[in-house]
Order: structure tokens, then sequence, then C-alpha cells
């Protein structure tokens, strides 16, 4: 397929009848929601706008830089300010905040000429396909930068290399300078111990029999646990079933393999069997819940690393103490490896003019001057031992309750595949309320999940990921191999 195919694809969907925009107007920083200003300008080659932009800016080349990140805007606009006042390079950045539809609208700039140089991306951007943005050859790989000392050393790049995630067949499009841990879950110490749990129970019938006891202690007025209509499978109880060593993808066969999740759905069940979910609580978003957690309305959530700063700055919780444990699993040990996201690396784009200053860019943000500051204020957790071993850790908060297990790592990304109907959370979900039998979800997650993986091999859209050697708790260190 011609790379102008593979943009078309990502195109497809996107709401371009009307494209707005809000200029910068001499700022760094500007907040887009329906696409690129740039997008929309007739009449003016890109050539005369570069051209334009770099009178405007005192002679400076100017490095554009998106960004679907708002929750940390304070901080990088602060050093953006900092770094366009003080570097000796002739550069100025200009940062542009895209908070909608991010992928379409990186592939619609780069379709119609008016590309970022740099753009933010992480392993949970909504809706990115690393495959499909290298094969429309949006993107240009960095192994010819990457390998500078002071960035190896901040960075650990050689060793944060992910197939699928930021790397394809020994090309690395982007390295993750912080991340999201796995999933945890955090209580009410006053609800559960007086429930008369002295320690978190660290299997999931344990957890049942916890939320049961808190909502029997309730009597109606508080219950044992919520969840939240926001991908509530995906938000915890995936990861109990990872670290049971429990997988939608085999890996060693090349398929797709949910018969594993049984369990998992018929003890989870219990938890409505029980009436031990707050009423309305799996109708209800993920801040509403938030804030009927802080008021102590139920004792057990279940979230990733980003709960530090919701329970600290945006919903801080006063009336009671609360604890952070990990997730538990089937029966009490760990079998498998439980997923982080790494988060906050940069994307050069190929139709860059001025990619050596882009890559200077990106060693801004990836360096020590930056990150120290951005990890110690919360934002991300550090995902180079370097980066953990320099920042003070006293100024990170409740972050520190979530740091790295040794059972954590980075999944191989699995086929992307063009699916028909629910995605599995959804009907797993949807089989942990009683909706449907665990027997029933898994058998149609099977059927339709490998059909549509078998279709898209022989549509040369996906190829078949197969690691031989694969060890559930350490997914990332087998061997690699592509079938068609």
């Amino acid at each position: 397929m011609k790379k102008k195919g593979f943009v078309s694809v990502i195109l497809a969907g996107v709401m371009v009848a009307s494209l707005t925009g809000c200029g910068s107007s001499g700022t760094t920083a500007t907040t887009q929601t329906a696409g690129s200003e740039a997008a929309q300008n007739s009449g003016e080659t890109k050539a005369e706008k570069a051209e334009e932009t770099k009178k405007d800016s005192g002679g400076q080349t100017v490095i554009t830089v998106w960004t679907p990140e708002r929750h940390d805007s304070a901080y990088v606009e602060s050093k953006v300010e900092e770094f366009n006042a003080n570097n000796d390079k002739g550069i100025k950045i200009e940062l542009n905040v895209i908070t909608d539809d991010y992928p379409n609208m990186m592939a619609l700039a780069f379709s119609s000429g008016t590309a970022p140089d740099v753009a933010v991306i992480g392993g949970a951007t909504s809706g990115f396909d690393l495959k499909t943005f290298v094969e429309a050859g949006i993107i240009d790989p960095l192994n010819d930068y990457i390998t500078d000392p002071e960035y190896e050393k901040v960075t650990e790049a050689s060793r944060l290399q992910f197939e699928g995630i930021n790397m394809i067949g020994g090309n690395v499009y982007w390295i993750p300078t912080g991340m999201r841990s796995g999933t945890r879950l955090e209580y009410n110490k006053e609800l559960v111990e007086k429930a008369g749990c002295t320690e978190f129970p660290d299997t999931l019938d344990g957890v049942v029999e916890l939320a049961d006891k808190i909502t029997k202690d309730g009597n109606g007025i508080y219950y044992g646990v919520g969840f939240t209509q926001a991908v509530p499978f995906n938000r915890w109880l995936e990861g109990v079933a990872e670290t049971s060593g429990i997988y939608r993808y085999d890996y060693k066969t090349g398929t797709f393999n949910f018969d594993g999740y049984k369990p998992v759905i018929e003890t989870a069940h219990k938890f409505f069997e029980n009436d031990s979910v707050f009423p309305g609580s799996p109708t209800q978003g993920v801040d509403a819940m938030r804030a009927q957690f802080v008021e102590g309305t139920f004792g057990i959530w279940g979230n990733a690393s980003q709960e530090a700063g919701v329970f600290t700055s945006q919903f801080p919780i006063d009336k009671f103490e609360w604890g952070v444990a990990e997730v538990p699993t089937l029966d009490g040990t760990r079998k498998g490896a439980q997923t982080i996201q790494p988060q906050k690396g940069y994307m050069l784009f190929s139709s860059s003019k001025n990619k050596d200053k882009a890559w200077e860019v990106i060693k801004y943000f990836s360096s020590e001057e930056f990150l120290k500051g951005y990890l110690e204020a919360g934002l991300y957790l550090p995902i180079s031992g370097y980066m953990d071993s320099v920042i003070d850790k006293s100024k990170t908060g409740r972050l520190a309750d979530f740091e790295l297990k040794d059972y954590e790592s980075v999944y191989p990304a699995v086929p992307a595949i063009s699916l028909e109907g629910d995605d599995y959370g959804t009907v797993i979900w949807r089989a942990i309320m009683g909706d449907v039998s665990a027997d029933e979800a898994i058998a149609d997650l099977n059927k339709r999940y490998n059909n549509a993986l078998e279709n898209d091999i022989k549509l040369g859209k996906v190829k078949r990921i197969v690691i031989k050697d694969f060890d559930p708790l350490h997914p990332n260190q087998g061997t690699i191999e592509y079938t068609e």
C-alpha cells in the first residue's frame, strides 16, 4: 500500500467540516481542539509560512512541538520559556496542546504539509498505532540520535525499547522519559480496619470477602467497592489476570486466547452477587466515583499512579487515611507481569525541515535538568534507573506508593486487528456483571479476535507476532518473530 493510502486510513472518520484553532499571538503554548490553524491556511505555502515564522522569532529557528497532555502544562510551559530565553542554539520552541483526536490531527497535519517537528507520545495515547504511522512515513527513526552519551545516561534508551510500542524491527521511534504504573488498589484504612482486616488481601477471593464485610458494616451507608463505566475491567481487574499469568494473546502460538479469564470473571462476579458494589457506580464516570471514594461511601477503588495526584490535589482526601495495595492474584502468587505504560516520549516528524534542531529540543525535554523537576512534581514516575536515583522522592508525595514493582513490565504490542463488535474489556465486564456467562463471553472473544487476526493477516494489514521463548514474568525479553 502506498504511503498516501495509509494516511487516508488514519484520517478516516475525522470531522473536517469545520477546522478551528487558536493562534499563539506571541506565546509559546496554544491549545487546539479540532485541528491545526496551519492546516486551514490557504494561499500561503509551508515554506513561506516557515520563513515568516522565523522572521517573527528574531531569526531563530522555530521548532513546533505538539502534545496531548494538559496535566503537566504549567511545568512544561515554564521550562519552554526558560529554554527560549537562555538557549544558545538559535532555537525557539513553540508548544501546542492538541486536546481532541490527537492521532488523526497529526495525520491530517502531515497530509496537509503543516505537521509539527516533534510530537509527544506515550504507550497509553488513545488511538495511536505506531505501525500505521511508520508505514505511512509520518515519523523518522531516532537510531542515529539516541546513542548520544548524555542522552543514553539519563534515559537509558538502549534498554527502553519495546517492540510495537516504540520500536519496530530494530528502528526506534521514541524513548519514554516517564511511566504510569500498573494498577493498584486504593482503600479507606478506617473502613478496612473496622472490617477486621489488618493486612490487605493478596487474593481476589480475599478482596471479595473484604468488600462483603465492609458492605455489611456499612448497612446501606457505605459499600465495599466502587467501579466506573470507563473501562471498568481494564482499570484493575485486568491486572489481577496478568499477575495470575493470564493474558489475552498467546505469544507462543501467535493467537488470541481468552480461556484463562474464566476464574477471574467468576470470582469478580461475586462483588455483584454479594451487593458489595456501590449502587449505580458502573454507570458513573471516573471523576464522579473518585469524588464518592473521597466522601467515604465505599472502601476499595482501583487505578494506577495518576491517583497519587488526583487524591492529593484534584480530589484531596482529608476525611480518612488512605492506603495503596498491590493488586491481588487468584492464588496469592505472581505468575505473570503486570502492564506498565511507558510515557512522555517524543517523535520526530519526517517532514521536519530542521531535524537536527528538533533533536536538540527532544534532548532538552529528555535531559536531567528538565526531568528532575518534572518527576519530583509527581507528573509521572521515573522509568530510567538513573532518574530514579537522582530525584528527591520526598518531593513526590503519594506517588512513592506506586513505585515500580519487579513484576511490572511492558508487553510487546499485540497485532492491531480490525475487530468487529465489542472489545474484550467490554465483553468480560458484561460477564462479570452477569449479563452473559463466562463461557459465552470467552467463546465469543476467541472466535471474533482470531477471525479478525487471520483476516487481517491475509489482507496484509498485520503480521502474527510469535515469541517461542515467551516468559510471562519477563514479557519483553523473548525473541520476537513476525510471521504471515
